[in-house]
């Protein structure tokens, strides 16, 4: 099946990340691997400079943390936490990364995801690799 299976997963909404990282166990070739990436929001440089350099190291210590205690079970997946866009961020993880399998929870669309465009729907357009995507 897959030796490089991609798992973005958001800490900050409720996703079914047990079912995708079943997928992922399922879909994965013996000897491959599994990471589960999550993207925090960047926070914009004209902000950043009013905040003490520790805030943001904090930030990401939480987000690993947080990561960490979602994958608890899981000790066969890497957990990786990235700064950035969610939707490029995840593209650009699969590709510098040879991920050959992106494994992604949505939600049912609403109309402004229709409009605006969701994270898997970015991911789903964007990715050199097949998408799973998951409800």
């Amino acid at each position: 099946m897959y030796k490089n299976i991609l798992v973005p997963i958001a800490l900050e909404h409720d996703r079914d990340t047990a079912g995708a990282l079943e997928i992922a166990r399922l879909l994965l070739s013996e000897g491959g691997k599994i990471t589960a990436l999550h993207v925090m929001e960047a926070i914009p440089a004209y902000a950043t400079q009013y905040l003490p350099k520790e805030q943001m190291e904090t930030r990401h210590a939480d987000a690993v943390a947080l990561l960490k205690k979602e994958l608890a079970g899981y000790t066969d997946v890497k957990p990786v936490v990235k700064t950035g866009h969610s939707g490029r961020s995840i593209v650009e993880f699969a590709d510098a990364h040879d991920i050959d399998c992106i494994i992604i929870a949505s939600h049912r669309p609403g109309l402004q995801d229709y409009l605006l465009g969701s994270t898997a729907a970015r991911v789903v357009r964007h990715a050199q690799c097949p998408v799973h995507v998951i409800r």
